[in-house]
């Protein structure tokens, strides 16, 4: 049993609505709801009633419900506790960061910082969206930066946190070139002869952003997915050798856009339809007026803020 699940419960217990929760939680509804079904299962009955709406409590999530506030809060304190031994030092600036861009955006941007700002220590904290968001949440980290896109945002209270932009970058499809330098695998690809797909994981926040690009594009593509991971490294990995198209954010292919290793996969005339435009973003909790230790992180903060960035990374 994994202490998520207690969380995801208490979630849908206090909201009272599985597509509420989720989004609150960060996580696809599917995903969602298999948690709390693993809950059950580890529980061994039911929960939640499904037959009601809103949703309400089983006896047994009733009691779980109150037991779950009881375990979260005493792991939460003894969390603080701990934290509280190995807390960093207050020249020491936290970054909770998606995997995608602390292999691509992060490394750039804390050189471009450096040379502006001015030198500082930092800790990158690498992890899936998901957990990124959360580890901003739980108060494990100064800032999160994470790409947005309005019709995938992260949903994060603004009378809590605040935000400023570090830049954009596109989302698009590339392919590894022939002999010739022409793509491997042209879009759209034909029906009945689908081009090879490289795409990412169910869940993925990228993979909902090239679902969308795939959805309003102009004309049908025609794609079989052939392969799939969570990260964007792995797909460019596979994409190198030829196994197919991958939708890629830029700086994680720049260099081999240069190198032509890469190149579109989309023809010029569907270049505009066949990718998307990202924001990335940084976040903080707002600082309450007692919380003057972190005067680098807050220090950084006001530059950024000062200095918003709308360029591409």
């Amino acid at each position: 049993m994994e202490t998520k699940w207690l969380e995801d419960f208490v979630s849908l217990a206090e909201t009272r609505s599985f597509s509420r929760s989720a989004q609150l939680r960060h996580v696809t509804q599917p995903a969602f709801s298999r948690r709390i079904q693993a809950l059950e299962a580890w529980a061994g009955t039911d929960l939640v009633d499904r037959s009601s709406y809103p949703t309400r409590l089983t006896a047994a999530g009733t009691t779980l419900y109150e037991q779950a506030l009881e375990v979260l809060q005493a792991l939460h304190n003894t969390r603080a506790v701990l934290r509280a031994h190995s807390s960093p030092a207050s020249d020491m600036v936290e970054f909770a960061v998606p995997h995608t861009l602390a292999f691509t955006f992060f490394p750039a941007w804390v050189t471009n910082l450096r040379s502006d700002f001015g030198p500082f220590k930092s800790r990158l904290i690498a992890l899936n969206v998901h957990d990124a968001v959360m580890r901003l949440v739980e108060g494990g980290c100064d800032l999160l930066i994470a790409y947005h896109h309005e019709s995938q945002p992260i949903q994060l209270d603004p009378q809590r946190y605040e935000m400023v932009s570090l830049g954009q970058e596109p989302l698009a499809p590339y392919v590894k070139p022939g002999a010739d330098g022409a793509p491997l695998f042209c879009l759209p690809g034909r029906v009945g002869e689908p081009l090879p797909f490289l795409g990412y994981a169910p869940g993925a926040y990228l993979g909902r952003v090239t679902d969308l690009i795939l959805k309003q594009a102009n004309s049908p593509v025609h794609l079989d997915r052939v392969y799939e991971t969570d990260m964007a490294e792995g797909l460019k990995a596979m994409a190198l050798e030829g196994h197919g198209v991958a939708f890629l954010p830029y700086s994680a292919v720049k260099k081999e856009l240069r190198a032509r290793k890469l190149v579109s996969a989309a023809p010029p005339e569907m270049q505009q339809q066949l990718q998307m435009t990202m924001d990335v973003r940084a976040y903080r909790e707002k600082p309450s007026r007692k919380d003057s230790s972190k005067t680098l992180a807050q220090a950084l903060w006001d530059y950024l803020a000062a200095h918003p960035s709308n360029a591409a990374v």
